[in-house]
């Protein structure tokens, strides 16, 4: 009997210390977690099975615990959450730089609108989302909200490229490119929900282009639609002081209370801009639970405005960044932003400590999945959550020396920095190398395009 007791005892203890196996393991460099307690790991280690973080911590900790099938050494950079871009309209990076120095409703009306007209089909749609995803992943982003036309092209080029995104078909009351009325654009929007709304990598969600292009009716006909399906829905709120003039004349209240009166807004609505909102319209957010994309450079460069941000912060406003697309900034570059969004507010409120470093970075990782509803699967590392992960590079003789983490990731990196990249556990870029997709060919694409909209 002691015999056996013995046997037992030392088949557990070799069960016990036998490795666990993984897919994917990352070790060295630092790890920003960007988790409740804002962990950062030195020589850090994290152990990735199919798509999941199963573990991470100290290497020291975890090197005898598990064993896989390829290990990235990531010594001398850091391992920071998948950046999260929470507004853009992705295929426009085929009209970037086609109309500069404008103010929003000459730039829309009397450019962009005219140009998707002429331009805009599926074969644009799907050259520019090539265009802007294999940017975005250059630059780090492993997530994007995206508002646009054959959204569903979008989506099929998306998922092929391993990106996780919150996709959004546009309504808009007029004639557009991909149906000729709001009833076919309704009626593509349920379809674009019911073939992608249990995919692992794309959310599909309904997209009323604005208060001042879509009706009332058509605005509750798109939350009915969302109450019915669950899917987010993404509209850009209060961007210009225009547009706030336009809509109290119109509906005797401003965009954020004509919607709140409306019974719009609830914990799936994404405002892009809300940059003239004041402190009831802030309240109103928090209290409806909608989350925030703010877009700064892309405000800077249309003279929209610039947001009250430290109020959102203030209130537990989640807010994430934003590029919008690449006709109005002109690039996809999350670290600009993060640059941008934390100097843009000093200057303007007078206060050096407002949006510090911490902030500016949250707002591209754990606010931004927040702000797109997507906190519970990706925006940080931590065990259980997706392998969305981005690695960066230490070395560059614009970072030295580095004292700070985060100044050193929002004041000084380049999307440049950016090494490598996971999406759900994918390799999507190893070494400034695209792994699913074809740069010289997207390039080639792009000038081929540059020349037909000239040409016409």
């Amino acid at each position: 009997m002691i015999f056996l007791s013995l046997m037992l005892a030392i088949s557990l203890q070799s069960a016990s210390s036998t490795p666990q196996e993984a897919d994917l393991i990352i070790k060295g460099g630092t790890i920003v977690t960007m988790d409740a307690d804002r962990r950062i790991i030195e020589n850090g280690m994290i152990v990735i099975r199919k798509e999941n973080i199963i573990a991470l911590g100290k290497a020291d900790d975890l090197k005898n615990s598990f064993t896989a099938k390829e290990t990235i050494d990531a010594t001398g950079q850091v391992i920071i959450p998948g950046l999260i871009n929470t507004h853009t309209h992705v295929p426009m990076t085929l009209f970037r730089g086609l109309a500069d120095d404008l103010d929003l409703d000459e730039w829309l009306q009397q450019h962009i609108f005219p140009a998707e007209a002429k331009h805009v089909n599926e074969e644009f749609v799907r050259v520019g989302t090539r265009l802007g995803i294999a940017e975005m992943i250059k630059g780090g982003i492993t997530t994007y909200c995206d508002m646009y036309y054959y959204e569903d092209a979008i989506a099929e080029e998306t998922a092929k490229a391993g990106m996780r995104a919150v996709l959004a078909q546009s309504i808009i009351d007029f004639p557009a490119p991909g149906y000729s009325n709001t009833e076919q654009a309704f009626d593509l929007t349920e379809q674009f929900i019911d073939k992608w709304k249990n995919h692992s990598l794309i959310t599909p969600s309904i997209g009323p282009h604005a208060p001042y292009t879509v009706s009332t009716a058509n605005l509750r006909k798109a939350k009915a639609l969302s109450d019915r399906t669950q899917a987010p829905v993404v509209i850009h709120i209060s961007e210009t002081a225009k547009e706030v003039a336009d809509i109290t004349i119109q509906y005797g209240k401003t965009p954020v209370d004509y919607l709140a009166d409306i019974n719009f807004l609830n914990n799936r609505t994404i405002l892009a801009h809300a940059v003239h909102t004041n402190e009831s319209e802030i309240g109103k957010i928090k209290q409806h639970r909608c989350g925030v994309a703010h877009c700064p450079e892309s405000n800077m460069k249309l003279a929209s405005g610039i947001a009250p941000i430290p109020q959102m912060l203030a209130q537990g406003v989640p807010v994430g960044l934003g590029t919008d697309g690449a006709a109005s900034n002109n690039d996809l570059n999350l670290w600009d932003e993060m640059d941008m969004v934390a100097k843009l507010h000093k200057v303007h409120t007078g206060n050096p400590k407002a949006v510090p470093a911490t902030e500016a970075f949250a707002m591209a990782t754990i606010n931004g999945a927040k702000a797109l509803h997507l906190d519970k699967i990706t925006g940080s590392l931590e065990q259980g959550k997706k392998a969305d992960i981005t690695i960066v590079h230490l070395n560059g003789i614009h970072q030295q020396p580095i004292y700070n983490i985060y100044s050193s990731l929002v004041y000084t990196t380049k999307a440049s920095d950016v090494r490598t990249v996971l999406i759900n556990g994918k390799i999507v870029m190893r070494d400034r190398q695209l792994i699913t997709l074809n740069e010289e060919n997207i390039i080639n694409d792009a000038l081929m395009f540059q020349k037909r909209i000239r040409n016409r």
